[in-house]
Order: C-alpha cells, then structure tokens, then sequence
C-alpha cells in the first residue's frame, strides 16, 4: 500500500516556476514508477510526466518538455515536479501517481493517486 500527497501548488504569474511534491508513505516506494497528471477545468486528466523506479529514465508530455523537470528521492520517499516557464494553460489540479511498471504514463496502469494540488498560472 503506497499513499501520496501533494503540495506545492498555488497561484503564480505567467512565466513563473512552481515546485510541486509529493511524499509517499509506504515501504514499497522504491519499487514503483512516479508521475504527474493533471486535470483542467471542463477537460480530461492527462499524462504530464512520468520517472522509473530507480530515477535513470523520465518521460514528458510535449506540453511541458523543456519546462517542466520530474525528480525522485527515494531515501525521502518523495518525487518532484519543477514547472519552470509558466503558462496560463497549466492551470490544473495536479495528481502524484505511483505504479507496479517501468513508467507511469497510462492511468490504468497506476496503482495508487494522491488528492491532487491545484497550480493557477494567471496572465
């Protein structure tokens, strides 16, 4: 049983950088793939970037290549999300997400999510 919770999210001015986290609890952490979703108002929850197990491979929706960097320490049981370069269309509540696989990109494949954190870029 892995348990996430996010934070770090809040209100930033477009171009602006955020850091979002996300502490899990649970002993079989170091196991699971990590990722980021996020759900806008009115739209689906997609995919924003994803990190294996061991921290070596990262994965990044095309929205957010560049921007956004995904992180993971598995000695605090914590991942990551540096957002950098802000836009008004990131604003969104964004999901933590642990999963038994090598990436967690596909939302059937996730195991476990956190409450969400809600990030608002305004312009």
């Amino acid at each position: 049983q892995v348990q996430l919770v996010e934070s770090g999210g809040g209100l930033v001015q477009a171009g602006g950088s955020l850091r979002l986290s996300c502490a899990a609890s649970g002993r079989t952490f170091s196991s699971h793939a990590m990722g980021w979703f996020r759900q806008a108002p009115g739209k689906e929850r997609e995919f924003v970037a994803t990190i294996s197990w061991s921290g070596d491979r990262t994965y990044y929706a095309d929205s957010v290549k560049g921007r956004f960097t995904i992180s993971r320490d598995n000695t605090k049981n914590t991942v990551y999300l540096q957002m950098n370069s802000l836009k008004p269309e990131d604003t969104a509540v964004y999901y933590c997400a642990a999963a038994e696989s090598t990436m967690a990109t596909k939302q059937y494949r996730i195991d476990y999510w956190g409450q969400g954190t809600q990030v608002t870029v305004s312009s």
